[in-house]
């Protein structure tokens, strides 16, 4: 049984076969996902999927390359929608300075805002964190120290050291695709000492698909191959990682009432 932590069932590559979607990941042994939100306008669109599908939550948030375009949105209405019964989590928020596609202080000004959120709510925030270790660290390490907030650190990107300063801060890591990529060894370092209660798997369908569907469009099926990945790294078997993995999910995901 895999939890697909993260995925964007709103985008075409996956809107246009949602049916076939839900039955190759059933096929899978994908029993749930969660469709993250990246502009809060779209918020009811997200939360539409999730009530139309028992197996599948949502999330509110803004993506940081859309932090410029939704700093109107405040701590006080992410909250407020939040309290949508299938919204299980704040974000996806962070800071992303590969593509720059906002300015970073915008981005930095949004992740705080989605901090303080998941603080009030008790909500997990999603974090995306891409070539910015040191400032992300620092802005978590800043922020848990006005007051503890449960987060993950999706699609695991970074070095062993914001790894490490997350962990230590009680975070979760999720895992993608990518750690099935020949050049990720310095992912697959992390993904081998991550405590056993502190990851996930996810796709961040439809991107990053997996080898051995690399250059195709991503889909939740897909997160068993992740999955069994994971498994080989650590050295235990894919039912294992199935059963930590969806623990460790119902644990951070907990208004989703998974044990």
């Amino acid at each position: 049984m895999l939890i697909d932590s993260h995925c964007h069932l709103d985008f075409e590559a996956l809107s246009a076969d949602l049916d076939g979607v839900f039955a190759r990941a059933a096929a899978a042994g994908v029993v749930g996902m969660v469709t993250i939100s990246t502009r809060v306008e779209n918020f009811s669109t997200y939360a539409g999927l999730a009530e139309r599908y028992a197996n599948v939550w949502c999330s509110v948030g803004t993506h940081p390359h859309n932090a410029h375009e939704e700093l109107h949105v405040t701590t006080d209405e992410l909250v407020r929608l939040s309290a949508h019964p299938r919204c299980v989590a704040i974000g996806e928020a962070g800071l992303d300075y590969f593509y720059d596609n906002a300015p970073r202080e915008a981005q930095a000004t949004g992740l705080r805002r989605h901090i303080a959120a998941a603080r009030v709510t008790s909500l997990p925030l999603v974090i995306h964190s891409r070539q910015a270790d040191d400032d992300m660290a620092k802005i978590l390490e800043e922020e848990s120290g006005q007051g503890a907030f449960p987060f993950v650190l999706h699609c695991f990107t970074a070095g062993m050291d914001l790894a490490q300063r997350a962990l230590a801060l009680g975070g979760y890591i999720s895992f993608s695709g990518i750690v099935t990529f020949k050049n990720a060894q310095e992912i697959q370092d992390v993904a081998r000492i991550v405590p056993a209660d502190r990851y996930l798997v996810e796709t961040d369908a439809p991107y990053l698909a997996p080898i051995p569907h690399r250059g195709q469009s991503n889909e939740p099926s897909f997160v068993r191959h992740t999955a069994q990945k994971l498994a080989e790294i650590r050295g235990i078997s894919l039912e294992q990682i199935g059963t930590e993995s969806t623990a460790n999910f119902g644990r951070l995901f907990s208004k989703t009432g998974l044990k």
